[in-house]
């Protein structure tokens, strides 16, 4: 799995993972089954302006004390004179869970609107393939 599918799908894991993975590395497979959260999750990816092209690092992030509803997964990242700054080009992944896809997909933007770093950039169009089939 790449980035950001592991964000969507990981968390809606119930089981401990680490059994199955550690199974399948040594040519097995545990005959319990992987338990799903039985809603839908939605991850928003954060980048820098100019992804994936060139783009700077260093920007200071903010409003990550504002997040309620969501889970953060740091990317591009890191700590720096005890401030938080942008590291790479995927800075974040923001992902949410809803009943229904919309609310989840709702969530994830809404919580990508509290953090802020200059030249904040995301897709507002995340999950809306989804939610056209449904209809």
């Amino acid at each position: 799995m790449g980035d950001p599918e592991t964000e969507v799908v990981f968390p809606r894991i119930k089981n401990d993972v680490l059994p199955f993975i550690y199974e399948a590395a040594n040519g097995q497979f545990l005959s319990e089954n992987i338990e799903l959260i039985d809603k839908f999750a939605t991850t928003i990816m954060l980048v820098s302006e100019g992804y994936p092209g060139s783009y700077t690092k260093g920007k200071g992030i903010s409003g990550l004390e504002l997040v309620k509803e969501s889970t953060v997964f740091h990317a591009g990242t890191e700590k720096s004179e005890g401030k938080l700054k942008t590291n790479g080009g995927r800075v974040m992944a923001i992902t949410s869970f809803g009943e229904t896809i919309e609310e989840a997909r709702q969530k994830s933007l809404d919580t990508a609107s509290l953090i802020q770093y200059s030249g904040k950039n995301y897709r507002h169009d995340i999950g809306m393939d989804l939610i056209k089939l449904d209809n």
